[in-house]
């Protein structure tokens, strides 16, 4: 078991640094912590200088961001999107999704809002240790291809990140509803 621990971990982490960019209709960014004040967590900026810095670059017409309130009040996607128009993309190109509360309901809201727009193909950023069980709820929900690119931001938490995505990892795999 530790064995299969330390390989699992070891394709998670690659998987997740190694950026799968393609040119898609939107980009998903995975909501995370808002500050006590109302401002996105450094992790939380990380994922949305990543996702500007792709959007400048054309790889997507559109946005997502997606998450809950969290403990702290704030809607994690409004926050995403005021950082966002704040960086110079048109609000018109921002699609908020405020009841993304985990990474499952993410996926399966994307999948609705999509279909919606008639448009198919998606880029998700968030951290590299959770790339795969992102792309793997992507899958689960009916997209064919799921990029991905991460975020530039680590810290000592990642190690805990880690070993948490191995169960989170499986029980996404085996609990498939």
């Amino acid at each position: 078991m530790l064995f299969w621990f330390f390989i699992h971990v070891l394709l998670v982490t690659f998987d997740g640094f190694n950026d799968e960019k393609q040119i898609v209709d939107v980009g998903v960014v995975l909501g995370n912590k808002v500050e006590i004040d109302g401002t996105p967590s450094d992790r939380l900026i990380s994922r949305l200088e990543k996702t500007a810095e792709l959007y400048s670059s054309g790889y997507f017409s559109y946005i997502l961001v997606s998450g809950g309130v969290g403990v702290e009040g704030f809607d994690e996607a409004e926050v995403m999107k005021r950082y966002l128009v704040q960086k110079g993309i048109p609000d018109d190109k921002i699609i908020t999704d405020s009841m993304g509360l985990n990474t499952r309901m993410t996926a399966q809201n994307t999948r609705k809002i999509m279909d919606a727009m008639g448009v198919k193909s998606v880029m998700v950023i968030t951290q590299f240790y959770h790339i795969s069980r992102t792309k793997l709820a992507f899958s689960q929900v009916g997209f064919d291809s799921v990029y991905s690119a991460h975020a530039n931001y680590l810290e000592w938490r990642d190690c805990y990140s880690l070993f948490r995505e191995f169960f989170a990892y499986y029980e996404y795999l085996l609990l498939n509803h």
